[in-house]
């Protein structure tokens, strides 16, 4: 497995996370008064320090901690990992510049990350803020981390990708990672609409797009997401489930075409019936009749989901200091059978990969 040094900041650290998953050594190199993802909130049991915040614990899980300061020690032990690692991923503006570190290492993999500034800006740019929310509202902010997931995503692959191409002989690689591409390509579907059609697709809401009969409509007890084929077989099965007398009786929407035209119309029939059912009750019966349909799962709902733990999605990781901890493990190359270490004290690695670098 490859070494590979950590340079990123906050946007890009679930890149080299991804990569610590994999099974590869992953050394994350961070000032002694800590990077900036130990001071990220929130803090667990309340205390603001190096060692409790709760996106240092699940970033940096796996990895090893190596303090460098001051900046004459930089410039002896940045150039000896340097020598003797695989891949190193920064992100930039960064001090040294990517030649010197081509110049230490011709077999080295150097994946820089054109970081973004600020993660709504980033979000705002991309165009995807600009897909979400009511066609008649102001935009509507995705919640969760989504624009340094997706950053991270494409970092350890463009990592890896490298990384295969110097063991099948081609040497080492310059790779640029642009955060702010990362985020348009996610838009790359609205923007293929507008070039192809001259039409900017419109905010639905919680009403879908695909296809005439989609979205989230509320239940007796949440929401719940359908989407029903395109065919008139799928219509058919809508129709013998809600038995609404009104849709019935249109022949018409038997066909796909008929049903966009008349989509908010068959949509605010479908909301006042699912209003009168639980909504995991909905689930199940849409998926009996072969209906895809889910309920809008909380992070609650997550993080108890028997289906997402029994699958190993939701990895126990166990702390010396916080006990028991489980957080959901990547989507690419997660290796099973390797127990995950968890996060690592400031610097605590230091003195460890200094003597194995024949270093003072």
């Amino acid at each position: 497995m490859a070494t590979i040094l950590d340079l990123t900041r906050l946007a890009a650290a679930y890149g080299p996370r991804l990569l610590a998953e994999a099974g590869h050594r992953v050394i994350r190199i961070e000032p002694a008064a800590g990077d900036d993802v130990r001071h990220a909130e929130p803090f667990l049991r309340g205390s603001a320090d190096l060692e409790h915040g709760a996106y240092h614990q699940f970033l940096n899980a796996g990895k090893e901690s190596l303090t460098i300061d001051p900046a004459p020690e930089a410039r002896a032990v940045l150039p000896a990992l340097v020598r003797v690692a695989d891949c190193a991923i920064v992100s930039r503006p960064f001090a040294v510049p990517a030649e010197e570190f081509l110049a230490l290492n011709p077999r080295l993999v150097l994946v820089e990350v054109d970081d973004v500034p600020n993660e709504l800006i980033a979000y705002a740019q991309s165009g995807l803020l600009a897909l979400t929310g009511h066609p008649d509202a102001p935009p509507v902010v995705l919640g969760g981390h989504a624009v340094f997931s997706a950053i991270g995503l494409y970092v350890a692959v463009a990592a890896a990708a490298a990384l295969l191409g110097v063991q099948l002989g081609n040497g080492g690689a310059h790779v640029e990672v642009s955060a702010a591409q990362c985020m348009e390509s996610l838009a790359e579907q609205a923007a293929l609409t507008y070039h192809t059609t001259g039409k900017t697709p419109e905010r639905r809401g919680f009403r879908g797009a695909i296809t005439a009969v989609s979205g989230a409509f509320p239940c007796a007890d949440g929401y719940w997401m359908v989407s029903l084929p395109h065919s008139a077989a799928g219509w058919a099965r809508l129709m013998d489930w809600v038995r609404d007398p009104v849709l019935a009786a249109d022949t018409s929407l038997a066909d796909e075409g008929a049903r966009l035209q008349k989509r908010d119309f068959i949509l605010d029939r479908l909301t006042e019936w699912s209003k009168q059912h639980p909504k995991n009750e909905l689930v199940q019966q849409a998926q009996d009749r072969h209906i895809p349909a889910s309920p809008v799962a909380t992070a609650l709902d997550l993080a108890r989901d028997p289906q997402l733990i029994a699958r190993g999605f939701l990895r126990e990781i166990e702390h010396p200091a916080f006990g028991t901890m489980r957080f959901p493990v990547g989507a690419i190359a997660s290796r099973k059978d390797t127990p995950l270490r968890p996060a690592p004290g400031i610097g605590e690695h230091t003195a460890a990969i200094r003597r194995e670098l024949g270093l003072t």
